[in-house]
């Protein structure tokens, strides 16, 4: 029996399980099942290349020479069998996105784009556009690192883009701005919008409202200063989060201009023109103060929402995402977009996968049906 093929069948089994099952404890298991799941859930393939090659070489070196290592050749079948059926979920996220684009927005607001095969079969850990130009380290506030954003923008700097800022998630207590939906910033700055990316303050450190404090900080901070990377001044700005993030997102999208969370910057603008939610918490702070659910905070002038979360999240429950959702809807006319993307886990949007590609195209739709409501004079005076 060839032991090194061995453990590479019994690994990529074990990869394929907690990829096709939301595992939720105990906590070594939930951890290994995050860890591995968030990759290969999300790039299935190559754990198929990887399967694959083992395979090959095994063939190659001889060691399929016995009855129990032709078994153990034909058993690799299983979790190759597995890791087609975690790539087929992935290409299903695109019919769901657009089946709520269409039902939130109307019929034929989802565009049709074919996935860039390229990119996500042979290089989707790589997010870097040629055309973009990432500024870092752009303080925002005075605490140091965590009052620290990034720009990315088109090299060309053309003129009138909107404004997009992403909140990365973690916990509250971990966590930094060029980690997560990368891929979102680099396309978004590659089509001349401005984007920002943005470290907060930490628990234990800090707690609630002092991340909400700094995420006012960036939006002042993008309205002030986005025009000098390209963006129009009276642009419309988007927030989007994840995880962490998108509770933060959700709140600053709910809470326009509250003096409350500007300490020192009461004056300026914070009002937001719709905001993006993945894979978020979107439920109470860690005190469980009702005040901090944005489900709880929902308003008939509350701006356009989108979010996408994974059925299969192993580290939030769709519950508090529905109630937001429901809330939402029955309090304002303003749309809200709810994609429940299937075989997602948490932290979808690390790489170029087909399901967030998906999401992405989703975002873009999203982004120019609510620029061209705003165009048209409804935005906030039908809301």
């Amino acid at each position: 029996m060839p032991v090194g093929y061995l453990v590479t069948v019994v690994l990529a089994a074990l990869i394929a399980v907690f990829c096709l099952v939301r595992v939720r404890g105990p906590r070594l298991l939930l951890w290994f099942s995050y860890r591995l799941g968030l990759v290969f859930n999300e790039l299935p393939f190559l754990a198929l290349y990887g399967l694959a090659a083992a395979t090959a070489l095994a063939f190659v070196e001889g060691d399929i020479d016995s009855a129990a290592a032709r078994v153990l050749a034909a058993l690799a079948l299983l979790p190759a069998a597995g890791f087609v059926v975690v790539a087929r979920r992935g290409l299903r996220a695109a019919p769901v996105v657009a089946a709520a684009l269409d039902e939130a927005l109307g019929p034929g607001s989802a565009t049709r784009r074919r996935p860039p095969l390229a990119r996500i079969l042979l290089r989707p850990v790589l997010r870097r556009r040629a055309d973009v130009r990432r500024v870092a380290n752009l303080a925002y506030g005075d605490d140091g690192r965590r009052n620290l954003l990034d720009v990315y923008h088109h090299r060309a700097r053309p003129e009138g883009g909107s404004v997009l800022i992403h909140f990365h998630g973690g916990h509250y207590d971990q966590g930094r701005k060029d980690t997560q939906s990368l891929p979102l910033l680099y396309r978004l700055a590659s089509q001349g919008w401005v984007c920002v990316s943005a470290n907060y303050r930490l628990r234990p450190a800090s707690s609630h409202p002092d991340h909400l404090i700094d995420a006012k900080k960036v939006i002042a901070w993008a309205r002030a200063h986005a025009h000098e990377y390209g963006a129009n001044p009276a642009a419309p700005v988007f927030v989007a989060g994840s995880s962490a993030g998108a509770h933060m997102a959700a709140l600053a999208a709910l809470t326009p201009n509250n003096l409350a969370f500007q300490p020192g910057f009461e004056e300026a603008d914070t009002t937001v023109t719709a905001a993006v939610a993945l894979n978020g918490w979107l439920g109470p702070y860690f005190d469980d103060d009702p005040a901090t659910s944005p489900a709880n905070l929902a308003h008939p002038d509350a701006p356009p929402f989108l979010i996408a979360h994974g059925d299969l999240d192993e580290l939030v429950d769709t519950a508090n995402t529905r109630a937001l959702v429901t809330a939402r809807r029955s309090t304002s006319a303003a749309p809200v977009v709810y994609a429940e993307l299937p075989g997602g886990h948490h932290a979808f949007d690390l790489f170029h996968s087909f399901r967030f590609e998906a999401v992405i195209d989703g975002i873009e739709d999203f982004a120019a049906w609510v620029q061209a409501d705003e165009r048209a004079g409804r935005g906030k005076s039908d809301r």
